[in-house]
């Protein structure tokens, strides 16, 4: 049974940075996709950055701020940067043959 676990997050002020990692395990299939979504009080749920095949997607309006990374079957989003409308439950998603798989989320707030 594939299990994800989050860590990272919480509350920054404006400006600050945060760092999110996701560790999936529990499959012998590789996990080709590692990613992760965000979603906004009475927003829809929305992609934030992953890396499919060993390629890096970062949504545009995130780039330069937001970098994502990974190690085996790690992956990291590195927040920097942090404003009042990025504050949202993030996400971790991952993908092999198996399916889609997703984290329980992670609250993230940027406040003064």
């Amino acid at each position: 049974q594939v299990q994800i676990v989050e860590s990272g997050g919480g509350l920054v002020k404006p400006g600050g940075s945060l760092t999110l990692s996701c560790t999936a395990s529990g499959s012998i299939y590789t996990f080709y996709s590692m990613g992760w979504y965000r979603q906004a009080p009475g927003e829809e749920r929305e992609p934030v950055a992953s890396i499919d095949y060993g390629n890096t997607n970062i949504v545009e309006s995130m780039k330069g701020r937001f970098t994502i990374s990974r190690d085996k079957d790690t992956v990291s989003l590195q927040m920097n940067n942090l404003l009042p409308r990025d504050t949202a439950v993030y996400y971790c998603t991952v993908r092999n043959l198996q399916g889609d798989f997703w984290g329980k989320g992670t609250q993230d707030t940027v406040s003064s």
